[in-house]
């Protein structure tokens, strides 16, 4: 069974007992979460999508930690006019254990 979530603008397939990485939430570690924008269930074969989401569906979990992805570079350059700047940034993520899916 998995189910496809929305989760601050972005949308993940998402099954029960996995991780996954979304960007920063404001949960302390150790705290549970739930995610009510399910889009799609799939149990099975038998597949329910949501028009918009779908009705008494929600996927449950718990905040393992939050972690910094890798380092990304920005490198900006305009050719014959000696004009270079190099910037880079590392986003903020957080790690989430799926516990159950309710639909």
């Amino acid at each position: 069974m998995y189910v496809i979530v929305e989760i601050q603008g972005q949308q993940f397939k998402v099954e029960s007992g996995k991780k996954l990485f979304v960007h920063r939430l404001a949960a302390e570690q150790g705290a549970a979460v739930e995610f009510d924008k399910v889009l799609l269930v799939d149990n099975d074969g038998e597949v329910k999508v949501g028009a918009p989401v779908v009705e008494g569906a929600k996927v449950v979990g718990e905040v393992l930690s939050h972690v910094k992805g890798d380092k990304v570079i920005i490198f900006k350059k305009k050719r014959r006019k000696g004009y270079r700047k190099r910037n880079g940034h590392r986003q903020a993520f957080t790690e989430v254990l799926v516990k159950e899916i309710v639909a």
